[in-house]
């Protein structure tokens, strides 16, 4: 398609071999990149985006899945931000499918965290019905990544949030030894605590969380 061809072709183009191995390595050597700062990705994404509207906006999921399959960081995240701009009040019940994809592959804290927050959480909104069966077949999982992005889709709900849901992820997850699982929790606790401190910090306080996870949950606490 001309979008990811002439995408590809400018990421390479301003490509930065210096910027490169520094991110590379600050992502721990999981992934390759161009050397794009935000902000200049960013700037030629747009560009190119807007150049190509009608050829992205036809094909949004071959697009977004071909671009996630690419080698560099970068085009991930294009893949990314394609989804949660052209996915918002578009999703398909079947989609969940591609998000799953999406969370288990390249996976790490980066993509992850806002694969779980703006499209998970997006979806499940349009679908809320979904909430009970997918919420129980990611925690299910012996993925990792599914787990913990079940514990942060509703990052961004504030009132909407189900804290029950989300105290059931902590109880269920709370005695893991994975930094990234109890970080999260503490990360879901601390933003929901914006909405509804005081029950967060009764949750807490009555609940025998990792110290990491408590830490987290209570780090804005006055």
């Amino acid at each position: 398609m001309s979008f990811i061809i002439e995408l590809e072709a400018a990421f390479q183009e301003k490509s930065n071999t210096q910027n490169a191995f520094a991110m590379a390595k600050y992502m721990r050597n999981h992934f390759s990149f161009f050397g794009l700062k935000t902000e200049d990705r960013r700037h030629i994404f747009k560009e190119i985006w807007k150049e190509n509207q009608q050829e992205v906006s036809e094909n949004t999921r071959e697009i977004a899945l071909e671009l996630f399959a690419k080698k560099q960081r970068e085009l991930h995240y294009c893949a990314i931000e394609i989804l949660i701009k052209n996915g918002k009040g578009n999703y398909k019940k079947e989609d969940l499918k591609l998000i799953e994809k999406f969370l288990i592959t390249n996976s790490w804290w980066d993509s992850v965290d806002t694969i779980s927050k703006y499209i998970l959480g997006e979806y499940l909104l349009e679908f809320p019905l979904e909430t009970k069966k997918v919420v129980e077949h990611f925690s299910n999982s012996e993925n990792m990544w599914l787990n913990r992005s079940v514990i942060l889709f509703q990052l961004g709900y504030k009132h909407k949030t189900n804290f029950d849901l989300l105290q059931s992820q902590c109880e269920k997850h709370k005695i893991s030894g994975e930094f990234f699982i109890q970080k999260a929790i503490g990360w879901a606790l601390r933003e929901y605590a914006k909405t509804n401190p005081e029950a967060v910090i009764n949750y807490v306080n009555k609940t025998n969380l990792k110290p990491l996870s408590k830490k987290e949950a209570l780090k804005n606490r006055s």
